[in-house]
């Protein structure tokens, strides 16, 4: 479900404050109540030319400061009190220094991601994986406080979370944000609804979702449960996600288009919809983040989704990380430099087939030259001889000849980063890998890929296809249209 939207939007349309005493000073107070307890180190911050900011929505039955929602509110909301602490939206935005424009990258619930001590799992347990394992860890130690276990045991969660999708979309994250049932409820309401439309009529008595195919406008009750129905919708949660881009798009639109947040007024109202209802991490400066962004036009927000492979009901959404980190390292290139990028991609690809990869195991471990030939033939290069070096070498190398060099350092690029030298007894259109005893990138052990990704625009890599806008044929969803979803 979207409790993240109002924060997207809220962090989006701050861009078009009017520059008065009175909405500064109501920002400055929002952000001092609504800061929690985690805290991010930014010593990296925006380094690649980009602020990443993950957006959470909390499946919790609990205000920002954790105590339990009254039951008439719950009716309200349409939700039972069995929420738990699972993550149902993720959404990562990507905000360029120059404050210009944004994307906002939707991670599916159900994508099955490795968690290292806890496995791999669905992405939306990660925080709840690693809150209770904290609390285990706490009351072992004789901790009995309980607010100092929430807010802890949290923390970790929240912490984990985030080093979760670092790791995995290969980017640093400089901020959190999250957020619960209320708000969105609440600011539905205050900004008098969003207009959505639908393909089809739908009726789902699980959601509370009950609405007329066509355009119409929702709120409150009705707009949370026009973003949580993920049952009888063709293609599941992801098409659930469809929903809330569709709808963060809408509620952009209409906050950025009609200066609502201009009005004194409708910003104390928004504000005071949010406070009990939204964590940031602790120290964000939310009016420095909103000087840097008041350019911003909601056309220029545009939301996508990862790439991933539906391949049961039960067995969660395959994704490659490896294609993840190409997708988010390109989401925010021009059309000329993607149109680049492609051109560099076939001409790699080509390489790969014209050149012979030899791999000589000169580092000892049984079988590793065989599984890295195969890893690189499944990359598209074409196989030659894997056998023992003639002895052993500290230091892998990637070794070519003359006209050589290029392919040599795709192969060097796809094995984590080797060096790469001229010499040995290779030939034309061939290349030779010697693997030494510091080699441990494919075949070695689990390999996710080669770390942080260089997000200034620079990248030659392809972005892969988004799920929502393969089935739909469309592009990536902006801030500027209403089009109708399942």
């Amino acid at each position: 479900m979207l409790r993240v939207t109002q924060l997207c939007v809220a962090l989006l349309s701050v861009i078009v404050l009017a520059s008065t005493g009175y909405a500064w000073g109501t920002l400055r107070g929002f952000n001092s109540s609504v800061s929690g307890h985690l805290t991010i180190d930014n010593t990296q911050d925006a380094k690649d030319g980009v602020t990443d900011i993950l957006l959470v929505g909390q499946d919790s039955r609990t205000d920002a400061q954790g105590n339990p929602l009254p039951q008439e509110v719950l009716n309200k909301l349409r939700a039972s009190d069995a929420g738990g602490h699972l993550t149902d939206t993720m959404i990562l935005l990507r905000i360029p220094n120059d404050g210009s424009r944004a994307r906002a990258v939707s991670f599916p619930r159900d994508t099955m991601v490795d968690m290292g001590e806890f496995g791999k799992n669905k992405l939306n347990s990660a925080l709840n994986n690693k809150r209770v394992a904290k609390l285990e860890e706490l009351k072992s130690q004789g901790v009995t406080d309980e607010k100092r276990l929430a807010r802890e045991s949290t923390a970790a969660g929240q912490q984990f979370l985030m080093d979760t999708i670092e790791d995995f979309a290969g980017l640093t994250i400089e901020h959190y944000a999250e957020v619960n049932l209320l708000g969105f409820y609440k600011l539905t309401k205050v900004v008098g609804g969003v207009e959505v439309c639908l393909k089809n009529p739908v009726d789902d008595p699980k959601s509370g979702a009950e609405f007329p195919a066509g355009k119409q406008t929702i709120s409150k009750g009705d707009a949370l449960a026009f973003v949580r129905q993920r049952h009888g919708l063709p293609r599941g949660d992801l098409d659930r996600i469809v929903r809330q881009q569709v709808f963060m798009s809408g509620l952009a639109r209409k906050m950025l288009s009609a200066n609502m947040l201009g009005n004194p007024a409708k910003l104390s109202d928004l504000m005071n919809a949010m406070q009990d209802s939204v964590t940031l991490d602790k120290g964000w400066d939310v009016t420095s983040f909103a000087q840097q962004m008041q350019g911003m036009a909601a056309g220029n927000i545009k939301f996508d989704t990862i790439p991933v492979e539906m391949t049961g009901p039960s067995s969660g959404l395959q994704a490659d990380p490896t294609e993840v980190k190409q997708f988010v390292d390109n989401i925010l290139l021009s059309p000329e430099k993607r149109k680049q990028a492609q051109r560099e991609q076939e001409r790699a690809e080509e390489l790969r087939s014209e050149t012979e990869v030899d791999v000589y195991n000169a580092s000892g471990v049984s079988g590793l030259a065989g599984r890295v030939r195969e890893d690189l033939a499944e990359r598209g290069f074409d196989s030659g001889e894997a056998a023992n070096a003639e002895q052993s070498m500290t230091s892998s190398v990637v070794r070519y000849s003359a006209g050589n060099k290029k392919a040599a350092e795709l192969a060097a690029e796809d094995l984590g980063g080797l060096d790469v030298e001229r010499g040995g007894s290779t030939e034309t259109g061939e290349i030779s890998v010697y693997l030494g005893d510091d080699y441990a990138g494919p075949g070695a052990r689990n390999f996710s890929g080669d770390g942080g990704l260089q997000l200034d625009g620079a990248a030659q890599t392809v972005p892969a296809q988004s799920s929502s806008s393969s089935e739909s044929g469309d592009g990536p969803i902006t801030a500027d249209g209403i089009p109708c979803v399942n």
